[in-house]
Order: structure tokens, then sequence, then C-alpha cells
């Protein structure tokens, strides 16, 4: 719910500035469906590195599609604005032929137990692009360089026992927290109804370091309607409030919209 009222507010507010300036140069509007497949390890409090509970063979999550939304405002002399909202969730029964300890809790090998993680984040990003690179190439390449605010909504949990007979116990972390990171974008149209793109968003820190790449082609079959199709690869390996986590999220993703 959290998640879904921040990115309300930001489509209201961004559809607010929309309207209400008159130095839009462009916009551009698309909401997609991304089949994330998850990979990699996460611990929260750690005691040793049995307490790593991996994506796949431990948790079981299974690759899952969701929802994407995202939104470009280009002006001519001040910061071009992106906005981007990505949900992320998983949960599974999953099981470890090891005790494990996870946050306050230490849970009983080889008796399955509940897990849900969500990573939903959110982009606001400001950029300019390269002075007069599009109109030398006469609109077929242009480069954008700026900088990326990502909000990211973590929760994972729990359920299990921590030895047969007791009761069910829960534990879990949940944190918010603002990276700022670098955003490279390059889009290379040929022809008028088609384009490739590229988005890159980044960066490192006293050993955290979180990327995310996204490549698309985009058709413009109708007018300013267009489909597009591509690949996006998000890394994250972080230690932060005693969480752990080195893990990647994967896979094809498919959108739609208008750009003017």
């Amino acid at each position: 719910m959290k998640g879904f009222k921040t990115w309300i507010v930001i489509w209201v507010l961004t559809f607010v500035l929309m309207c209400s300036t008159a130095w839009t140069a462009g916009f551009e509007v698309a909401i997609g469906a991304w089949n994330q497949v998850p990979d990699g390890d996460i611990a929260y409090k750690p005691l040793s590195a049995q307490d790593s509970l991996n994506l796949k063979s431990d948790l079981k999550y299974d690759s899952t599609t969701k929802v994407f939304g995202r939104m470009k405002i280009e002006a001519p002399f001040i910061p071009s604005i992106y906005l981007m909202a990505t949900p992320m969730e998983f949960s599974a029964t999953g099981s470890k032929n090891t005790t494990f300890q996870f946050g306050n809790i230490a849970f009983i090998a080889n008796v399955p137990f509940k897990s849900k993680l969500r990573l939903d984040h959110y982009d606001i990003g400001l950029y300019y692009g390269i002075p007069g690179l599009k109109l030398l190439t006469s609109g077929v390449l242009n480069f954008d360089l700026g900088l990326d605010a990502r909000i990211i909504d973590f929760k994972e949990q729990v359920t299990g026992l921590e030895a047969i007979g007791d009761p069910i116990i829960t534990e879990s972390k949940s944190l918010t927290a603002t990276l700022p990171m670098l955003y490279l974008g390059i889009q290379v149209s040929p022809i008028k109804w088609f384009a490739v793109e590229g988005e890159f968003r980044g960066v490192t820190y006293s050993g955290n370091h979180y990327y995310d790449c996204i490549g698309r082609a985009k058709f413009k079959p109708i007018g300013q309607f267009f489909v597009a199709g591509g690949y996006r690869y998000e890394k994250t390996d972080i230690d932060v409030s005693e969480v752990k986590a080195n893990v990647n999220f994967s896979g094809l993703f498919g959108e739609t919209g208008f750009t003017f």
C-alpha cells in the first residue's frame, strides 16, 4: 500500500507540473510489464555464511511479471525530468538444510518456512541532452546525462519455526533508502518510426554498488503511439542497516505509450 500511494503521488505531481508549464518541449509516458528473474543471496544480521539465503535454492523464488510505469518531460533550458516506478515482490515456501539466523531468530533446518521479499523502487531523475547533438545528426543520435534519485522500499519477512513443537514465529526487516545515481541515456533513431535506446543508472560507494541497465527497441506504427520491447538487468551488492544483499534481477519487458 505504501508503494502504491507513492506511485500515485508521483504521477499526480508530474501531471500537474506538465499541465502548468509552458516550457515543455517533449513528453513521453509508458506503461509496461517486466518478467523479473531473481538470483543471488540475502541475509539479515548474519552470524556466518550459512545465514545467507539464496533466492532460488533456499527461498524458492521463481520469476514473476510486474507492471511498471515511466514518464519523461523534456525542457529546452532547465533539466528534463524522468520518473519511473518499478514494483518488485516475491513470495514462496522455502527450505534450508542447515539452521540459519535471520534477524534475531534461528530458524530450524529442514523445515519449510515462508518468506516474502518486497523491493519496490521509484526513480526521480534530472538530465540534460548534449547540446546540439540531436540537431547536428538530424535527430538520429542523442545522449542524455544527469542524476537520478532512487527511492527503495524494502521489506524481507521470514515465517517459520525455531524448534519442532514451538509456535510459528515471524521475523522481518523493513527500510526505506534513497540512493543518488548517475544517469546515462542514449537514443538512436535511423528512421522516423524506429529507435534503439539504452539507459544506465548506477552508483558505487564504500564497497557497495547498485547498477540498473535497460535496453529497448521502440516502434511507432501510428502517429505518436509506440510499442517497445527490451531487456532489463539490475545488480545490487550492498551492506546497509544489517542487511547484506548480493542479488540481481533480469528479464525481458514490453511496454506501450505515447511520445510528443
